[in-house]
């Protein structure tokens, strides 16, 4: 095997924060693979399944059901990383046309803010936030917030 690290599952679990049974659970289902065995016939994963179930709790994270997040895992690993980055990119996109409609929907009732009202509303948002918004008004050349 070279250098490559192997882990059981609760060293797996402590460094991935899930515990045992969820990656007993995420391997039955097919969302994890151990790579072999050991003597006493304990299940072994690569390095590469840490990231692999890191993914999968990122994704967890972000609401996606676990069929769609093994769906999505076994799409990557055919894919080419040219390709990974490529639809990369296409989801950004469509996650840029989704929020200029967004914005453009806001749009009137921003403008039928008062002076002050949109002042308080601006300083109500967070600073991340408030740029966020003032770099898509400037993406679909509407101008700054405020």
């Amino acid at each position: 095997m070279g250098d490559t690290k192997l882990y059981r599952i609760g060293e797996l679990a402590k460094l991935a924060g899930v515990s045992p049974r969820t990656i007993d659970y995420y391997t039955s289902m097919g969302l994890l693979e151990p790579s072999e065995r050991s003597a006493k016939n304990y299940r072994l994963y690569h390095d590469e399944t840490l990231v692999r179930l890191k993914r999968i709790e990122q994704m967890k994270n972000e609401k996606y059901t676990l069929d769609e997040i093994k769906e999505a895992l076994n799409g990557w690993s055919k894919v080419t990383p040219e390709e990974q980055v490529s639809q990369k990119l296409t989801d950004l996109q469509h996650h840029l046309s989704q929020l200029e409609r967004e914005v453009k929907e806001l749009e009137p009732v921003i403008k039928q803010l008062k002076p002050r009202q949109a002042n308080r509303l601006y300083t109500r948002l967070m600073p991340q936030t408030a740029a966020c918004i003032e770099a898509l008004m400037l993406l679909i050349n509407k101008g700054p917030f405020m």
